[in-house]
């Protein structure tokens, strides 16, 4: 929920809540005054009995009174008919009340006989008061807690008759309803307090303690301490903000373990690859200085040898030179329209030469439409080729080694495929052959040692030209690598 949200609901809480429950607690503690007084025998269902009873015993005699007088200006006699006076008694019975007429000093009408019979001795005498008389002139019996208005007038035949009017004074119960709402208004407070502090603590301060202790957490270095989800609002915000905060770290800092990890393997790769030339040199050097070579044809031997392994050296620190380059993205490219003929006729003329020497054949075909061209890095498209060749030599174990490279014409794109005899790459291991460092010699042994990263800089490069690469192969059969380059279109 939103904090501008909140604040609203909270502000109409404030205001509403305990203005509902006092109307409430009005209700109900005024209705148990009101059952209280009935069990006395004494009936009131007007409020306003409770709150002010002197007003409304006013309110309810000036209304018998107006109604008297309405009574004698139709019909003189209109105040000697009991069946009138029952009816005028029936409407304020129920408020504390009931009517005395009182005829040449004898109780004419009674609305309650039995009250009448106590306080009739000690009504005022006929003085002729009209009913416009003030509150002030009303009668208050303090021991019996009665109020008495009094409005004289003259029946038919001349007789002296007063209308008395007999409410019930109910100071007792208004104290005690004044003292009950105000406990109850008291409790109501408390319990809105209660009620808004916990919805805030829940709604904010326990959300941002979770917070707090989350940033611990994160300061401390542990990445795994998650937050739920808090829903909508300004908080739910934060806590998603925090967790794609989190997430991020804990991905960056499994990448910078992974690449120090990684880092450390190719050192490690790196440190075997070249030891191994490295000690045969020695020993040829050791050889030649010693004498063993002690024939011409030993001699070139030696030397030839040297001169080879000296090249694999400085093969696999060309690979770690390109391999910095990836990691940091910053291989050299210089694109250039290049015709795929010319191009991969030159690059195979090339190979073939070195792995003629080899005793491997080689196998050529071009399927590409006459004149394709396609944006390249010359230099780079021919690192692919001989990483891929390269790769295959590696793990040649037929007696008689063949490398199959065809150019296929796909449309808008060429496909080049390298395909060879040698002893296949494991389904498990299909999908990773392009990771850094992979190898599927584990036990690198020296004839097919590397530094594990001669087809992930091949992915790299061939991506990097807008294509891509996948690798088929069986084992036991041989491998086949297949990369796609787009061609060169010109603008219409």
């Amino acid at each position: 929920m939103k904090f501008k949200t909140r604040i609203i609901i909270t502000f109409l809480t404030i205001i509403l809540l305990p203005l509902v429950l006092a109307s409430t607690a009005f209700l109900v503690i005024g209705g148990a005054l009101i059952h209280e007084m009935e069990e006395y025998g004494f009936r009131n269902e007007d409020y306003n009995m409770l709150i002010d009873p002197t007003h409304a015993s006013r309110v309810i005699s000036s209304e018998i009174f107006q109604q008297a007088e309405e009574l004698l200006r139709e019909n003189t006699e209109g105040l000697e008919n009991m069946d009138v006076l029952s009816d005028i008694n029936e409407k304020i019975e129920n408020k504390s009340s009931y009517i005395i007429v009182r005829r040449n000093n004898q109780i004419y009408y009674t609305g309650n006989e039995l009250a009448a019979e106590q306080i009739f001795d000690r009504l005022p005498e006929f003085e002729g008061k009209e009913i416009n008389q003030e509150l002030e002139e009303s009668l208050y019996f303090d021991d019996m807690k009665k109020l008495v208005r009094q409005m004289d007038f003259y029946f038919a035949n001349g007789d002296e008759g007063s209308l008395f009017v007999i409410s019930r004074m109910n100071s007792i119960l208004s104290k005690r309803l004044f003292i009950d709402m105000a406990i109850a208004i008291m409790v109501i407070l408390i319990f809105t307090s209660m009620f808004l502090t916990n919805w805030i603590s829940r709604g904010v301060f326990i959300p941002i303690n979770q917070l707090n202790i989350a940033m611990q957490n994160i300061a401390e270095g542990n990445l795994e301490y998650m937050l739920p989800d808090n829903g909508e609002g300004e908080i739910g915000e934060l806590y998603r903000n925090y967790e794609d905060m989190r997430l991020r770290l804990k991905e960056s800092t499994d990448e910078k373990i992974f690449a120090e990890k990684q880092n450390k393997e190719l050192v490690s790769n790196i440190s075997h690859d070249l030891k191994t030339p490295i000690t045969a040199i020695k020993g040829y050097v050791e050889g030649i200085m010693d004498g063993v070579a002690d024939t011409p044809e030993k001699m070139d031997k030696y030397i030839r040898t040297i001169y080879n392994k000296a090249n694999d050296m400085d093969r696999l620190i060309n690979e770690l030179t390109v391999y910095s380059g990836i990691d940091s993205n910053r291989i050299p490219y210089h694109f250039h329209r290049i015709n795929v003929s010319e191009y991969f006729g030159d690059c195979i003329e090339e190979v073939g030469l070195d792995l003629e020497s080899k005793n491997i054949s080689l196998d050529y075909s071009n399927l590409a439409a006459p004149g394709t061209v396609i944006i390249a890095d010359p230099e780079q498209l021919k690192r692919v080729v001989n990483n891929i060749i390269s790769n295959s030599v590696k793990y040649l174990d037929k007696p008689k080694g063949e490398i199959d490279i065809r150019i296929l014409d796909e449309i808008d794109a060429i496909r080049v495929e390298i395909e060879d005899n040698g002893k296949g790459i494991a389904a498990k291991d299909l999908p990773k052959i392009f990771e850094r460092f992979f190898r599927t010699d584990a036990s690198r042994n020296s004839s097919q040692g590397g530094s594990g990263i001669g087809l992930s800089i091949v992915k790299k490069i061939v991506e990097d030209h807008g294509g891509y690469i996948w690798a088929t192969s069986k084992e036991g059969e041989g491998t086949c690598m297949h990369f796609v380059i787009r061609k060169y279109q010109e603008a219409e």
